[in-house]
């Protein structure tokens, strides 16, 4: 069943989004206990869901509080979010890790090219100092599947990153440092050197160590320190195992098996949707995120984004919810 799972999701074509969407949507109701007793807490029929805008978005926050998972099975890799000080962490439960490794492998080549043509650098320091998180294991495939000699993590190592990058660049190598927001800062701040055949990608993350900034101030430090005409960003979390990219100006693109929609803010079963027939309309809301590959916990999630959607299906994030949007974590009390 896991390999006709994988070859449906990562094969999927446009017009067939919907109906796989539906079909994941039975398929976890009926095999996940907290999904089901949370479409059932709002009272939704689920032999009556016939769209997309239909199926309800299990919040987020559920990560931190339930075991959501799909079928019963003992993990093959659980994923664990940074949280803060005090907070409880997220953690997604992964049954088939090479579900994960396909959904990043396969978006990375449809968004960049073949990996072997990159050399992979990750700056990744406030991950890479716990454990079980998804963004590094994928950037450590990412690594491995370079086969690239200077391919690796950097902890604080800004002096040895500098001679590597600088040695690259007279290589011309195509190079893809992707960072955490505040050691890229870091390492702006230390060194200005033009990159002409590196990729700057930030995914996010002050945590604390910095000031917070929006992304436009954020990379236009980045784009003045290393002379790139864009900061590319990723999109992505612990209770996902698909990203979105942004190849500038934070508008972020979705692999096929990925959809973002927008939910009203005070309505959170109600959808807007974009416009039709109009250049770049769009329609702002929290961010609710289709991840067909979440097959085996919840394919359905409403998150704690606020963002802008387009037509064309892109989107922006332009920042975090506040409390107001918590009545849906409140429905169910296991």
């Amino acid at each position: 069943m896991e390999s006709q799972w994988n070859h449906k999701i990562f094969t999927i074509k446009e017009k067939d989004v919907e109906p796989l969407a539906l079909e994941i949507f039975r398929f976890q109701y009926s095999n996940n206990p907290v999904y089901h007793e949370y479409v059932n807490a709002l009272h939704i029929n689920a032999r009556a869901v016939k769209s997309v805008v239909q199926i309800p978005f299990l919040p987020i926050r559920f990560f931190k509080s339930h075991t959501v998972q799909t079928t019963v099975f003992d993990p093959a890799a659980i994923f664990e979010s940074s949280g803060t000080t005090g907070s409880s962490n997220s953690s997604h439960r992964v049954k088939d890790i090479t579900i994960y490794k396909d959904s990043f492998t396969i978006a990375f080549q449809l968004f960049y090219g073949p990996i072997s043509d990159w050399c992979i650098i990750g700056l990744l320091p406030s991950y890479l100092e716990r454990g079980n998180s998804s963004l590094v294991y994928m950037v450590n495939e990412l690594i491995q599947m370079s086969g690239h000699a200077e391919s690796g993590f950097y902890l604080h190592e800004y002096d040895k990153l500098y001679s590597v990058l600088t040695s690259l660049e007279k290589k011309k190598q195509k190079t893809l440092l992707i960072g955490v927001t505040f050691a890229l800062l870091d390492l702006a701040e230390k060194y200005s050197l033009p990159l002409a055949h590196t990729i700057i990608m930030e995914t996010g993350g002050m945590k604390g160590r910095r000031e917070e900034m929006i992304r436009r101030e954020v990379h236009d430090i980045l784009q003045q320190s290393f002379n790139v005409p864009a900061v590319h960003s990723e999109y992505g979390m612990t209770e996902l195992l698909s990203q979105a990219y942004s190849k500038g100006n934070g508008i972020f693109h979705c692999p096929p098996w990925m959809k973002v929609l927008v939910r009203d803010e005070e309505d959170p079963l109600s959808v807007r949707m974009p416009p039709a027939n109009q250049q770049m309309a769009f329609a702002t809301g929290a961010i609710n995120v289709i991840d067909l590959a979440n097959i085996y916990s919840c394919s359905f999630i409403a998150t704690d984004d606020a963002g802008k959607l387009y037509n064309d299906g892109s989107f922006e994030v332009l920042g975090r919810m506040d409390n107001s949007d918590l009545r849906g974590c409140s429905l169910l009390a296991l």
